[in-house]
């Protein structure tokens, strides 16, 4: 039996996905690791269509770390092939769903056919306001600390901003979406139980689902799954729970 979605009190405005597993489902298979990296491009295709079924305004799936660089060179090309033909054959569901796609990480390490052909969907689909698609690309969170604190440090020392008025809310505001809200919901596919360096800040007080299924076989009913697990959880924030 599906889910039922209009069951569902709670649905989360923000999720954000570690898709992990499309070398094993590959493995498995005896296939190469780039034809897993394929199949889990569906997988994102189908998450997106959930979301905007659901009313989730906001995806974020992490596509490419930092720590991503070490790979062989031909899976990283053919990660970065896959993306720009991922775009080439997504976008129009994009324009058609009204869906903007967003970009975080370091963007100017990417490839320059890569970045150039990002560009156009990003400006393509800037006015888009009901759903957002975030891609984490070259992408770590510690960076992403790392180059807020410089960014708030250089404030400081220009006059700016004083030491003594940097608190939590002024770390948020210059991380690389500022704008975004974070995340209720983090799923995790193939079943490991760790962040893998990934929206540390922002994961801080949200729900987490892990699934043994490998992200090449995620589709709409895991997703929504998940919305139903989230459903069922008291989030308190640290305070006690309400009886």
């Amino acid at each position: 039996m599906g889910v039922d979605l209009q069951s569902l009190e709670k649905i989360p405005r923000h999720v954000a996905l570690i898709m992990d597993g499309n070398g094993r489902w590959a493995k498995e298979r005896g296939l190469s690791r780039i034809e897993g990296h394929k199949e889990g491009a569906q997988s994102v295709r189908a998450v997106l269509r959930a979301a905007a079924k659901a009313g989730v305004e906001f995806i974020t799936v992490y596509a490419f770390s930092t720590e991503n660089w070490k790979r062989p060179v031909l899976e990283v090309d053919g990660l970065m092939k896959l993306l720009v033909s991922s775009l080439n054959a997504y976008e129009q569901e994009l324009h058609d769903n009204q869906i903007r796609l967003r970009v975080m990480g370091q963007f100017s390490r990417l490839p320059l056919l890569v970045r150039k052909r990002l560009q156009k969907t990003l400006d393509a689909t800037a006015h888009y306001t009901q759903h957002t698609f975030i891609i984490a690309l070259s992408y770590g969170s510690r960076m992403e600390i790392a180059d807020a604190t410089r960014q708030i440090a250089e404030k400081v020392k220009t006059g700016e901003l004083k030491s003594k008025d940097i608190n939590e809310q002024t770390i948020a505001d210059h991380l690389y979406l500022p704008d975004v809200p974070d995340p209720e919901l983090m799923i995790r596919t193939s079943g490991e139980l760790r962040l893998s360096n990934f929206l540390l800040w922002q994961l801080s007080y949200s729900e987490f689902h892990i699934t043994d299924t490998y992200w090449p076989e995620f589709r709409e009913e895991h997703f929504f799954q998940a919305l139903e697990a989230y459903n069922a959880r008291d989030r308190r924030y640290g305070g006690i729970q309400k009886r």
